[in-house]
């Protein structure tokens, strides 16, 4: 078989080796969903992505016999080390052959170099941290991910077990349709809270994009702070993502809470465009975004991504408003399936709450940790 050399990917030839290496692994499978590579290339992108700017990153490759067989990435992600208070290191972008010593010289490369830079253990896979994606894909291979959701072969789990790493987190995805979904009590329990607290629900005005973004960034790190795992967005951070997501947002699905002028909540859903990109094939051109505009008008089902509430209304049922509203709008627009991901395994409000809306657990996500 040849011995595994894992060596940085430092220059543009083997940068272009990691991101390429998904396309020919996943090559002939259903269910992935190839993103286009002009993305990959950007959030890659250590010099201008706004994370960098708090993170220390190095892309490796592992190659035997010259040929590339894996990647990872090692990550040492200091808004998360300084919000936690600890001596975290993570992995991410990983990708391996189904062989065991391909995955563990990677994952013994990263490990070494997080430790070299005061991490007391690995924890991931994080693309590039909890607020991209992130999670391996465990339970539920059948179906496609839905947007800004991870995927892999089914093998993944086992050389992660093979490996000795552990887990430290499920993430849960719960699928619905809307002409289905049991929504009743919850439009109850949310015109209640509405009326009792004088908040009304709108969707994001489009015109005025950035000033919305930037109060939605603002409920955001304050809404999840006190969440395992989660990473503080800079705003340069939240206005990019906000800026990519604009390309297809619907108005209706994403939705502001306000009293008195003051944001005190939001929620996110977006159309699930991995529809679109699985038949561009990770490429705009030549006819890429041709496909792309073709299928999106085809593209029926949604990925609630967040809803966030401000602590002083969390408890007063505006989380329940929120979905009846997004629901409304989606059996008004034509919209059926929904997922709502990700949720943490241990939330175990938000866990009862859509059990008891008909909402089934179709897919789990895992989050590794490595001493």
């Amino acid at each position: 078989m040849g011995a595994i050399e894992v060596v940085p990917a430092d220059n543009q030839k083997l940068l272009k080796e990691f991101v390429e290496l998904p396309y020919r692994l996943y090559r002939g499978d259903p269910y992935w969903a190839p993103p286009l590579r002009i993305a990959v290339k950007e959030l890659l992108d250590r010099g201008k992505h706004p994370f960098y700017a708090n993170a220390d990153v190095e892309f490796f490759l592992a190659l035997r016999g010259g040929r590339v067989v894996g990647r990872v990435a090692a990550i040492i992600d200091r808004n998360h080390n300084r919000f936690h208070a600890e001596n975290a290191g993570f992995f991410g972008f990983f990708e391996s052959e189904n062989d065991s010593e391909v995955a563990g010289a990677l994952l013994s490369r990263a490990r070494q170099w997080v430790f070299a830079r005061g991490a007391a253990f690995l924890r991931g896979p994080v693309n590039p941290s909890t607020n991209y994606e992130c999670g391996m894909l465990v339970e539920g291979f059948d179906s496609s991910p839905m947007l800004m959701m991870t995927y892999n072969p089914p093998y993944y789990p086992a050389l992660m077990d093979g490996l000795g790493l552990r887990k430290a987190k499920d993430l849960y995805a719960y699928l619905q349709h809307s002409a289905t979904l049991e929504t009743e009590k919850i439009e109850r329990v949310g015109d209640r809270a509405l009326a009792a607290n004088g908040i009304r629900i709108r969707p994001i005005d489009v015109k005025n994009f950035q000033a919305e973004v930037e109060h939605v960034w603002e409920v955001y790190n304050a809404a999840w702070q006190r969440n395992w795992g989660f990473v503080p967005m800079t705003r340069d951070e939240f206005l990019l993502m906000g800026k990519e997501m604009k390309q297809i947002l619907k108005p209706d699905f994403v939705l502001i809470g306000e009293k008195a002028g003051r944001v005190v909540g939001f929620a996110l859903g977006l159309p699930d465009i991995n529809l679109a990109l699985k038949h561009a094939h990770g490429s705009l051109l030549p006819t890429g975004l041709l496909k792309i505009l073709y299928y999106q008008r085809l593209v029926r089902d949604i990925r609630v991504l967040a809803l966030g509430v401000v602590e002083e209304y969390r408890a007063s049922g505006l989380a329940a408003a929120f979905y009846a509203t997004l629901w409304r709008n989606a059996k008004r627009l034509g919209f059926g399936r929904c997922e709502m991901s990700w949720i943490l395994e241990d939330n175990v409000l938000m866990n009862r709450s859509l059990i008891a809306m008909g909402a089934k657990r179709y897919k789990t996500y895992r989050i590794y940790e490595w001493n």
